[in-house]
């Protein structure tokens, strides 16, 4: 009897501990709709992209700041021309640090 409720407990357990690694840790972290406002550049530490898929149902342009997450619309014109400064910012550094190692 006492083997019985252990096997339960840890099936039970397992359950727990598994089910929301699986899925729920995926879906809270993507964007479900766009930020109304526009940040200031300034703010802005990094960013990724996010492509729809079956549990982040939009496309976007995630901007990383101190204060966290921000989705944006990839389609607003000040959005690419924050990822483009972004993309110039990076390439300047590696050819900086591409001559430093020369």
């Amino acid at each position: 009897m006492v083997s019985f409720n252990v096997t339960v407990m840890v099936i039970t357990f397992l359950t727990v501990c598994l089910l929301p690694t699986n899925t729920s840790a995926v879906y809270h972290e993507c964007c479900r709709r766009y930020m109304k406002i526009k940040i200031p550049f300034v703010a802005i530490k990094g960013y990724s992209v996010q492509t729809d898929i079956e549990l982040c149902p939009i496309n976007a342009i995630i901007f990383h700041t101190k204060k966290g997450k921000a989705c944006t619309d990839p389609s607003l014109n000040w959005v690419m021309d924050y990822v483009n400064r972004l993309r110039n910012k990076a390439q300047m550094v590696h050819v900086k640090t591409s001559k430093a190692h020369e």
